[in-house]
């Protein structure tokens, strides 16, 4: 058989067509309903069997379970779905993914699937140019559909042709006749290659077209795809190393579930297979000894295993979900030192946020913006040092308080710098209008935020040049500065609130505007007070003024950059409602 290189590449630019068209129809599809797609997966797994539903839907509309779970990784990474609910929708995407065998069984091998594919790209065109952006991305969704069957096509065309040259098969024989251990090992094969390809519905086209071709038995090629199951659940593990705990969970309840299937597959492997041969008996061993391996009829057959598998494993393993998330969360627990805002140890990394294998730009924003508001949790914290900084007159104590504020300060460049670099590099994705404007406003945020951080810290080292000077506010001066404290915690307190609210109402913008109003008309009576005072006494310490003066004006600073906080985040409500 004639089988060169550039076959082999043919048919690794076949698989290459596949899996690029499967992201592309994914970006679009999330770019056309990105936000209705958050909400629905929010608001449909309260209950598990909806849950499974919505992760069926979701599945085989973007065919792909590892595309689906690493998308429900991100949510519980984003804190938007807890363990329960992501393990529901996890259940129902095994079972989505099935409709990619049954979509090739059905066309691909009666029809040519380019022939199919081409004039649906001609039929995009039009979309893909149109200046209507939801007509671009539809557009989009639909070109990915086409070459995401072009692949198929093109991957049944260029595989090599076994059955017609059945000498390559004493290869093959090598490794069929060891009973368990041949099916042990080709469903290693197929969860390494499922690794390395990163899609088990890509997989599943290239078992399908393997066995209908005759390169294995029937019987490997059901081997061939329990492994894809647990090599579809390595992309969340590894998506989710870098994120939190929460999310390893996740991720794991998946392989633990896919796991525990396997393993009862296993166990009933020939009475599953009796069943199969009883369904479809063209494909039994002793008619395929005399006719032959039969295309439709294997592949049929692979596609019902498939279903059969997916659908009895969740339909028997949903009553035990209970335990199977108890497993998880004995075996995967948050660390001792887990991040908190009040923890003085705080290492002070960023919680959220990964660059790893998270889904796509679209749903990586939620990262960002969660990672948002533990940062500005953080500095809410980091605002409760400057009253103590500023009322300590022990030296030594003074020196460790300072120490701290300033080991927080320079934490908040690093956050800065880390969530900025994470949103740039979202940004080289492919953004709607909406997911370019949200990370705009995150970069505006993060720098006001930090901005808070170098205010919180400025007054820190006023404090500590005037106690080095011996000066110290003055004890008319306290119930000002106490006062402008008080209107800037409130303030933090609305604006933490208010980030962590998916959109701000008219009365919360307002409110927090109104204590802004309040911080300046508190700094204009204060200074006002201190010249009254100057003209009328004629005694006046000069530089106790200036050390009040610059404290009130940080802190009134501080107020402002609220302000600017609140209004990027009212802004993003205006941009969705235009």
């Amino acid at each position: 058989m004639n089988y060169g290189i550039i076959d082999f590449l043919t048919l690794i630019g076949a698989l290459g067509i596949f899996l690029y068209g499967m992201k592309l129809m994914s970006e679009a599809l999330q770019k056309v309903a990105g936000q209705r797609l958050r909400g629905i997966l929010a608001t449909m797994t309260k209950n598990k069997f909806i849950g499974i539903l919505t992760g069926i839907l979701v599945t085989a509309i973007i065919q792909s379970s590892s595309a689906t779970t690493v998308m429900v990784v991100s949510f519980v990474n984003a804190g938007l779905l807890n363990l329960t609910q992501a393990f529901s929708v996890i259940m129902g995407a095994n079972i989505g993914t099935t409709v990619t065998a049954w979509l090739i069984s059905i066309f691909g091998f009666k029809v040519d699937i380019s022939a199919f594919a081409v004039p649906i790209i001609a039929f995009t065109l039009p979309l893909l140019f149109s200046k209507n952006n939801t007509r671009r991305y539809i557009g989009e969704m639909i070109l990915g559909f086409a070459l995401l069957f072009m692949g198929i096509g093109l991957l049944n065309t260029s595989v090599p042709d076994i059955q017609n040259n059945p000498g390559i098969l004493e290869f093959l024989q090598h490794f069929t006749g060891w009973g368990y251990g041949s099916i042990l090992l080709f469903m290693l094969v197929g969860t390494l290659l499922t690794v390395i390809v990163q899609s088990s519905s890509a997989m599943m086209a290239i078992t399908l077209v393997m066995c209908a071709q005759g390169w294995i038995p029937f019987e490997l090629a059901v081997a061939m795809v329990l492994g894809q199951n647990i090599g579809t659940t390595i992309t969340a593990n590894l998506a989710a190393l870098p994120a939190s705990w929460a999310a390893k969970q996740a991720a794991f309840s998946h392989f633990v579930f896919n796991m525990v299937g396997v393993i009862l597959a296993l166990i009933f492997f020939y009475p599953l297979m009796k069943v199969i041969y009883w369904i479809v008996p063209e494909i039994s061993p002793e008619m395929v000894a005399i006719h032959g391996t039969p295309v439709e009829a294997s592949t049929f057959a692979l596609s019902i295993f498939h279903t059969m598998f997916n659908v009895c494993n969740t339909l028997i393993l949903v009553w035990f979900s209970k335990y199977i998330i108890m497993l998880v969360e004995k075996i995967i627990r948050p660390h001792h030192q887990q991040q908190t805002t009040t923890d003085e140890d705080d290492s002070f990394k960023v919680a959220y946020i990964s660059t790893g294998l998270l889904s796509t730009s679209e749903l990586s924003i939620l990262q960002a913006e969660k990672e948002v508001q533990l940062y500005a949790e953080r500095i809410k914290h980091m605002y409760t040092f400057v009253p103590d900084i500023l009322q300590e007159k022990d030296p030594e104590a003074f020196a460790k308080k300072y120490e701290r504020l300033k080991n927080w300060e320079d934490r908040s460049d690093k956050i800065e710098v880390e969530i900025a670099k994470y949103v740039y590099s979202v940004t080289n994705g492919r953004l709607s209008p909406e997911g370019k404007h949200q990370t705009q406003l995150v970069l505006r945020v993060i720098s006001e935020l930090e901005s808070m951080a170098d205010a919180c810290y400025k007054i820190a080292c006023i404090a500590k040049n005037n106690q080095e000077r011996m000066i110290e506010l003055s004890k008319e001066d306290w119930p000002q500065v106490d006062k402008m404290i008080a209107l800037v915690s409130q303030a933090l307190d609305n604006m933490t609130a208010g980030l962590s609210l998916e959109t701000l109402s008219a009365e919360a913008i307002e409110q927090v505007k109104n204590l802004e109003l309040q911080i300046n008309e508190l700094r204009n009576e204060v200074m006002k007070d201190t010249d009254l005072e100057l003209t009328r006494e004629g005694e006046f310490n000069y530089e106790q003024n200036v050390y009040f003066h610059d404290v009130i004006r940080m802190l009134e600073r501080l107020g402002d950059y609220i302000v600017n906080v609140i209004e990027a985040k009212a802004n993003r409500k205006i941009f969705k409602e235009l």
